[in-house]
């Protein structure tokens, strides 16, 4: 792998991680238009999964620096009945999220054959979710409520907005950070506390996934079947933090000040041009 390939695919990912976008579409186009498929192509995910997950701890270092804190004194909140600070809120709603989506996410690992995975991460595959996740971000945006916020959230949105990551986790061409958002502007909550609240939930799901995946290819059962080598793959990591802090920047800029509407049009402008590069079937004279 060449170093500009490396800059292009960390970029990619860095970008579209956290952009309504589906970041996993992104990196397998892009992966499989250098000739990187199969493992290669899932090596490259997981380690830039990395990159954005730090590019999220960077922007938001306050806010999770509060639900570090919010840890430690959330029991004795509860126990005092008292109403919950920022922090303890959020701390409690991550942790809460938790074991729902670990376990659909471990579910789906053990139980969805390999010809099932390998189905839909063809080009039709991605196009499809690309399309229908896109419609319903953008029912969502144009008929939800925009007044909640995080620090109104109850356990039980947080546990759901969580889950659906699942979804994202099978169908590439979803989008884990839209599907997120989606899901809590049907909640009604404002679009910066809904973009804000998928990117934190989502950082231990990228974590978790991140490090199963790169544990199986170079010490467990996928050991040899990957090209992708340590160096490159630290490259793609530092390559997607940086894109992905940028990316986040931008996101939240955007939100305060415009719908999600672009990038629902970009969503479905987009599966559209990948079914059209699908060879047509042969029909018989």
């Amino acid at each position: 792998m060449s170093l500009l390939q490396i800059l292009i695919i960390s970029i990619v990912q860095g970008i579209t991680e956290w952009l309504p976008v589906s970041s996993s579409a992104h990196v397998l186009l892009a992966a499989s238009f250098f000739g990187y498929e199969g493992r290669d192509e899932l090596l490259i995910n997981a380690v830039a999964n990395f990159g954005t997950v730090a590019s999220m701890l960077i922007y938001f270092r306050k806010e999770i620096g509060e639900a570090m804190v919010g840890v430690f004194a959330l029991p004795g909140a509860l126990s005092a009945k008292r109403e919950l600070s920022p922090g303890e809120r959020l701390a409690m709603n991550l942790l809460a999220s938790l074991p729902l989506t670990m376990a659909g996410l471990a579910i789906a690992r053990l139980f969805i054959p390999d010809e099932v995975n390998e189905a839909v991460r063809s080009v039709q595959g991605v196009a499809i979710p690309l399309i229908f996740f896109g419609i319903l971000l953008g029912l969502a945006d144009i008929y939800g409520a925009k007044t909640r916020t995080i620090n109104d959230m109850p356990p039980a949105h947080a546990v759901l907005i969580g889950a659906v990551q699942v979804i994202a986790a099978v169908l590439p061409g979803t989008s884990r950070s839209g599907i997120t958002m989606t899901t809590a502007r049907a909640l009604g909550y404002t679009r910066p506390d809904a973009a804000k609240f998928g990117m934190l939930v989502g950082a231990p799901v990228l974590t978790a996934v991140g490090l199963y995946m790169i544990a199986e290819f170079y010490f467990g059962s996928e050991v040899g079947m990957v090209t992708v080598t340590a160096a490159e793959a630290i490259a793609i990591g530092v390559g997607s933090a940086i894109s992905g802090l940028i990316a986040i920047y931008v996101l939240m800029a955007l939100v305060r000040r415009m719908s999600f509407l672009p990038f629902v049009a970009y969503r479905i402008l987009l599966g559209i041009a990948l079914l059209t590069m699908m060879p047509l079937p042969m029909v018989a004279g």
